[in-house]
């Protein structure tokens, strides 16, 4: 018999399906902060900002690292649209600290021309792979 307090999550990627079964909650980062949803939550729209990917689902929690996308919620559903997401056995660590050790040098150097948003979110991209895996 299926949980009452469950909820429809499904998580898109262009490349495929990443994830869609029953989840009791999920957790992620939105541009205006990290949010928490279970079932019956009020509708609305977000926009997904870097950082870990929390699924809850009969007292078992899995991780991804989610990187950018929109997320729509409604009462039983959650719909994620994401540009990426990964498993932590899909992240390659080594390329993930290198990204860090780069994008933390542009932000430190601060050199003309260096575009520090895009700096800053390929930063919190590599950090929440490197996280994700730990």
């Amino acid at each position: 018999m299926a949980d009452d307090r469950n909820f429809t999550l499904k998580i898109i990627t262009p490349d495929r399906v990443f994830y869609e079964e029953e989840a009791s909650m999920v957790e992620f980062n939105t541009v205006e902060g990290e949010v928490g949803i279970y079932k019956d939550h009020i509708p609305m729209t977000m926009i997904v900002a870097p950082g870990i990917l929390t699924i809850t689902r009969d007292g078992e929690v899995k991780e991804a690292a989610l990187h950018a996308g929109f997320v729509e919620v409604l009462p039983d559903k959650v719909t994620i649209l994401a540009e990426i997401v990964e498993w932590p056995g899909e992240i390659d660590v080594t390329r993930a600290e290198e990204s860090k050790s780069r994008a933390e040098e542009r932000i430190r150097e601060h050199a003309p021309g260096t575009d520090m948003k895009r700096a800053e979110m390929a930063l919190k991209r590599a950090v929440a792979r490197i996280e994700v895996v730990k």
